[in-house]
């Protein structure tokens, strides 16, 4: 009895357990998506506030919104190619931790164009620009040298995988019309086959250019025919002659009833 109650309070010990870490997991599953769901809206807010600015402040404020919104569009797209390809391809282990540490000096830029919006002296900001746009071309120079070597790479393999995959069904089409090979086997206009034993010489005879062939029926010089020789000869077909063809009495065809009675001739006048 008391094995029993141990055991059932086990047992409803490891149900609690497992709840709780269910209940955890559902938990922190839930504020990663909480968390996504709050990033994206605050990157669509900026870039709705950045897209409002560049259009309504001409000028330097004007011009450091398009900075923002240029090297933010630039680095988002290549992150989404990598962490799209990175399942499939191994390779781009590497190309990420690079882009990693390029936006690292991405992020370096933003904060900086963002602190120069709220820059009072215009001066200060249209001296610095010619180099803050020098920083931008080259990050993002390198996140685009990323991006189209991972979608090359993509394609490559793509293409590869398709001309494989043609080669296997053209092989399978092939085997699944066996039938044409037998046709082709029997077709009435492909080459004769060479008949061997038309051409084939009787051992130990010379075959001279003027000298008469015997013909069926004749036994040849120098050899007596036997009985089963003539036999074979005058009232059997040999094996290489071609079957007879017997004419049909036609007393015994069969009558059929779209046929018409044959007519007889009145041999008296």
């Amino acid at each position: 009895m008391e094995a029993a109650v141990a055991i059932i309070g086990l047992l409803f010990v490891l149900f609690v357990l497992a709840g709780v870490f269910v209940t955890v997991k559902a938990v922190k599953a839930a504020k990663r998506g909480v968390d996504r769901t709050v990033a994206q809206a605050r990157r669509t807010v900026e870039d709705t506030t950045l897209r409002a600015r560049q259009l309504a402040q001409p000028g330097v404020v004007g011009e450091l919104a398009q900075l923002r919104l240029s090297l933010r569009t630039s680095m988002r797209a290549t992150q989404e190619v990598l962490r799209e390809g990175s399942p499939d391809d191994a390779s781009l282990s590497e190309a990420i931790g690079l882009f990693e540490r390029l936006s690292a000096h991405g992020h370096e830029l933003d904060d900086e164009l963002k602190r120069l919006e709220r820059e009072p002296d215009r001066a200060t900001i249209g001296a610095r620009l010619p180099d803050l746009r020098e920083r931008l071309e080259r990050i993002t120079h390198s996140a685009e040298s990323l991006r189209w070597a991972a979608r090359d790479r993509a394609r490559r393999f793509a293409e590869d995988d398709l001309a494989s995959l043609s080669d296997q069904i053209d092989v399978e089409a092939g085997a699944l019309r066996h039938w044409t090979q037998v046709e082709d086997a029997t077709d009435p206009l492909r080459d004769p086959v060479p008949d061997h034993r038309q051409n084939a010489a009787v051992p130990g005879e010379t075959k001279s250019p003027g000298q008469a062939q015997p013909t069926e029926g004749q036994a040849r010089p120098g050899t007596a025919a036997g009985p089963s020789d003539a036999a074979g000869r005058s009232w059997g077909p040999t094996p290489e002659d071609p079957p007879a063809i017997t004419a049909r009495d036609p007393r015994t065809q069969p009558s059929y009833p779209w046929q018409k009675a044959p007519r007889t001739e009145d041999t008296t006048r």
